[in-house]
């Protein structure tokens, strides 16, 4: 997909005063120090628990299973790796199915799942169109995403190093919220906790 470049700004576009642009320059360094940090700590709780960083047929069962127990047509156990989404666990629609297939990564800043690593939320996403603030996602859109379910991955020490969550094409019914986000937090606990190293995952 290709994005339209933002247009360059004007030779004669007014300037920020010197004492904001300062303070402008101070919150980006503190912004990429944070996120530095952010990365590092997931970084290490991934280690730890020796999660995989890529594709792996333990968590496609888990991608699977999701998809299963929410009836969504696919399923994803996805980490935040340091420049990349990563969907360990992925389930879809077969090929030739004229449904999208997915790849296996994603810019770190794309999808809904970055809106619950953020919040460390739960983001329950029954009608996206529902909701003003999500509709419009360029990535999800090219999908044809109608319904996102995300649930954090969360260490027992309190860092959030990916999702779990379902998308489908077809909204579901407000009823359905509550059980298919019950589903997709019982799974992501399970993802949390296997044990570490279990079926020689690295």
């Amino acid at each position: 997909m290709t994005f339209p470049s933002l247009p360059a700004r004007r030779p004669d576009s007014p300037t920020l005063p010197l004492s904001t642009r300062g303070a402008q320059s101070t919150t980006d360094e503190l912004s990429l120090v944070s996120q530095a940090t952010e990365v590092a700590q997931r970084s290490r709780v991934i280690e730890r628990l020796g999660l995989p960083t890529e594709a792996h047929p333990e968590f496609d069962e888990i991608a699977r299973q999701l998809s299963e127990r929410t009836g969504f047509l696919y399923g994803i156990v996805n980490l935040f790796l340091e420049w990349r989404q990563t969907f360990i666990g992925l389930h879809q629609p077969p090929p030739g199915s004229g449904y999208v297939i997915l790849g296996r990564t994603m810019d770190l800043d794309h999808g809904y799942c970055p809106e619950v690593v953020d919040r460390r939320k739960a983001l329950p996403l029954p009608d996206v169109y529902a909701s003003p603030r999500f509709v419009g996602n360029p990535v999800l859109d090219a999908v044809n995403i109608r319904a996102y379910f995300g649930v954090p991955l969360i260490s027992d020490d309190g860092i959030c190093i990916g999702t779990a969550c379902v998308i489908d094409p077809e909204k579901r019914p407000q009823s359905d919220a509550r059980r298919t986000q019950n589903s997709v937090k019982e799974l992501a606990r399970e993802v949390m906790a296997l044990p570490s190293g279990s079926s020689g995952r690295r």
